[in-house]
């Protein structure tokens, strides 16, 4: 029984060391993970390639003949002993780099997992070239274990989809005999024909088509290949040399290969010069596994491995152990073929369990997780499991992610993201219905007026404002100034405040008596009667920022203030009432003409679950871009008739002290985003009120509205299952964390999208939260149940 260790090597190269290194062991039904990190080796990388030119050099000095067209080298003058001297350089650099107390603690685990006599495949896991280049086998962890062998693998696989076929009792080997120009691979061919349970097929230097054809047309074990190849970039990609005219890539095969996969193909054996590059490529595909030469390979040393192996392979040994032993003999001719044992390596799918020469000739296959050892019906059963599983996950995450948000968990973040976004909108057109007259800190400074309270300005001066306001015509006033007190009266003035604030077209504040947050309130002028009274109380987030205003609200008895409607609502209904739109308030909306705004849900509603006060009739605030988007003149440009008369005509106009010294400063969305930290003063929060509602009802701007509870629910759980659909549908560990940042983006493009074009504030915190966490939970799954069947299968 073999055993499986598999070393992750993840996150780095030799230059920046390994930060994660991660070994898998199946072992009694068990899987073992254990995680460490190797440190920065650049000495190994500049070793190698050191000893590669010298081992060419080498080889070309002693006039071997090798499978690949050896170009001169820059060094000419080497000796055997010089090559020697860097063999064993290699060699201690490699077990000094594993020595590393980090990954020691890797090993001294796993070897407690391990007898001497086990048989043991042992996989490097790595996407790294020069990785698979280092001739891991002088690892001193192999000269304990004798029946340990090495693999080498990429970190992305897939399990083959493998199609049943018919029994031959044969060994169906296609041997293509490619360039031989130079070279002898007679030996080779001579040597697969000899085999007494294989049917053999040679492709003596084919065409392109001819190959092509032959793949497509039948059934193969074992493809064969003996000629001249190379690697290219690096090793990144490889070719193999089929006749003296034409080479091919992997990738010109791809279909006629990925078709021999699916129809039964086990192994592939490249002996011929530098296969690592067909290796990676080959790999792409998923085959189950491969032996090629790490570098170029002589003659003599290419027959006598594939002579050795074939004996021990079908000779009943199972694949590694073949392998090891081939490879093993070759040191025999290092005399004249310095490193022949170093040359040789297989190349492993880790979702495959390695295949015997007899599975080979009875045509059973027991190599992948998709068919394995069990039956159709088998598969259908595992499947459908594992997909039971992951909807269970899915849904166990959907419930979570809707507890915690209940709960109040996303609600920061998520009015945060929501800020985001509406900042993200293109910049509106100034809104020419509501203009802002301003009292600032000059105007306040400039009129030493006396007064009864703590007042701005004097009632004598708010009299001739208002009055001189009049006189453009406005659609409507509002007073955005408490006037709880009043002057000592003074019948010199020509201009009495009593009588501004009679007019019809004036609405005038007070404040709401609270018996928890303010037991006084603020009292309007009693001049004015209650159907021109409009509240200004506002509302705060926990954060501080106001993003709802309140449009009605039933008052306390003893309140001060007996207005149910907000300064916001009164203003923009007698706006439109002009224009021949009714108002009609629900317990659920508030109507005017056929535009509805919906409330926010007393209890919960959108992002506002734990702790938050949704009492009133509350609906969110549609910010336009900044404060500096309504049109605004001062107190003195209004008395000294610097303004245009047109600016005030017909138009909702807002009085309003924006004085630093009268504290009435709010944050909104937009505050964070300047450069300074920049509250506005509340009589701009009102514009921006009254202004969303004139500008939904006439110019049809987006409402800004939330989903209902159910809907909340649908979305958030409708992309916890996106989520898992598309890491389950994709194999490799890069492609899943694609898949979930991906997922994430075009959630927060849909997100934004809605909002900007509908008004609709969907929940994009618990929902990209949902996506991920159930996307790495279907990752987990996944591998945790293919590690099982894994461990089932070397078992």
């Amino acid at each position: 029984m073999s055993k499986l260790v598999v070393f992750s090597l993840l996150g780095g190269d030799l230059n920046k060391g390994f930060p994660v290194v991660m070994a898998q062991l199946w072992h009694h039904n068990q899987l073992f993970k254990i995680t460490g990190s190797l440190p920065a080796a650049p000495q190994l990388s500049e070793l190698y390639q050191r000893w590669q030119l010298l081992y060419k050099a080498v080889h070309q000095r002693l006039g071997n003949h090798q499978r690949i067209k050896v170009h001169s080298q820059d060094i000419t003058n080497i000796s055997v002993n010089d090559f020697d001297e860097i063999c064993q350089q290699l060699q201690r650099s490699i077990n000094v780099w594993l020595k590393f107390e980090s990954f020691q603690n890797i090993e001294r685990q796993v070897r407690t997992l391990l007898n001497q006599d086990d048989e043991i495949r042992v996989i490097i896991e790595t996407n790294i070239v020069s990785l698979h280049r280092l001739p891991w086998h002088l690892w001193n962890f192999f000269e304990d274990y004798p029946k340990a062998e090495l693999a080498l693998s990429n970190h992305e696989y897939a399990s083959p989809q493998v199609l049943q076929k018919s029994h031959t009792g044969k060994v169906k080997i296609l041997a293509i005999l490619g360039n031989r120009v130079g070279i002898d691979i007679d030996k080779d061919g001579s040597l697969l024909r000899g085999l007494t349970d294989a049917q053999t097929t040679l492709l003596v230097e084919p065409t392109r088509k001819e190959l092509d054809e032959t793949l497509w047309n039948q059934d193969w074990d074992i493809l064969f290949f003996a000629g001249h190849s190379a690697s290219h970039t690096d090793g990144e990609n490889g070719e193999i040399y089929i006749n003296q005219t034409e080479s091919l890539t992997i990738t010109q095969l791809k279909n006629a290969l990925k078709t021999a996969i699916t129809r039964g193909l086990k192994l592939a054996i490249f002996n011929s010069c530098d296969g690592i590059g067909l290796a990676r490529n080959f790999a792409d595909l998923n085959i189950p596994q491969m032996i090629v030469m790490r570098e170029p390979v002589p003659d003599l040393v290419a027959q006598e491995f594939l002579k050795n192996f074939l004996v021990a392979f079908a000779g009943g040994k199972p694949l590694y152990l073949a392998m090891r032993e081939a490879r093993e003999r070759l040191q025999g001719l290092e005399n004249d073929f310095p490193c022949a044992s170093w040359l040789p390596v297989i190349c492993q799918n880790p979702t495959t369990v390695p295949t015997t020469w007899q599975e080979l000739r009875d045509n059973f296959d027991n190599t992948t997780f998709v068919m394995g050892t069990v039956s159709t019906r088998s598969k259908s059963s595992t499947s459908k499991s594992k997909l039971w599983t992951v909807l269970f996950s899915t849904f166990l995450v959907a419930i979570s992610t809707l507890g915690l948000r209940y709960l109040g968990v996303f609600e920061k973040i998520e009015l945060q993201t929501f800020d985001q976004m509406l900042r993200l909108r293109p910049q509106e057109d100034q809104d020419s219905k509501v203009i802002v007259v301003e009292i600032t800190e000059k105007d306040i400074q400039s009129r030493q007026e006396t007064t009864v309270g703590l007042k701005s300005i004097s009632d004598s001066t708010l009299a001739k404002l208002l009055n001189k306001l009049q006189k453009y015509q406005p659609r409507v006033l509002g007073l955005d100034i408490y006037r709880d007190f009043v002057d000592p009266p003074n019948k010199s003035k020509p201009i009495q405040l009593s009588s501004e604030l009679s007019k019809d077209n004036v609405v005038v504040v007070c404040k709401s008596r609270d018996s928890k947050y303010d037991t006084q309130g603020v009292k309007p002028p009693k001049e004015v009667t209650v159907e021109r009274q409009g509240f200004t109380d506002a509302i705060q987030d926990p954060d501080g920022i106001v993003r709802r205003q309140i449009l009605a609200m039933p008052q306390e008895p003893s309140s001060s203030c007996e207005t149910p409607f907000s300064l916001s609502f009164q203003l923009a209904a007698r706006y439109l009432f002009s224009e021949n739109i009714q108002s009609h308030l629900d317990e659920d909306y508030v109507k005017f003409g056929s535009k509805e705004f919906k409330r926010l849900k007393p209890e919960r509603s959108g992002a506002y679950q734990e702790g938050v006060d949704l009492g009133g009739f509350q609906i969110l605030v549609n910010y336009r871009n900044a404060y500096s988007d309504y049109q605004r003149v001062s107190l003195e440009d209004v008395l000294s008739n610097k303004v245009n008369p047109d600016l005030l005509k017909d138009r909702v106009v807002l009085i309003g002290v924006t004085a630093s010294t009268v504290s009435d400063m709010w944050s909104t969305p937009y505050s964070a985003a300047q450069q300074n930290y920049q509250a506005i003063p509340g009589v701009f929060i009102q514009a921006q009120m009254v202004s969303q509602i004139l500008s939904a009802v006439l110019n049809n701007r987006p409402i800004l509205w939330v989903l209902p509870f159910w809907g909340d629910i649908l979305c958030i759980s409708g992309w916890c299952v996106v989520g898992s659909f598309f890491v389950w549908c994709v194999r490799s560990l890069s492609e899943k964390g694609c898949a979930i940042f991906a997922t994430v983006v075009i959630l927060y493009g849909v997100c934004a999208i809605a909002l900007f074009t509908q008004g609709l504030w969907i929940p994009f915190i618990p929902s990209a939260f949902a996506v991920v966490t159930s996307g790495v939970a279907v990752l987990f799954i996944q591998d945790r149940q293919d590690s099982i069947t894994r461990q089932s299968l070397v078992e």
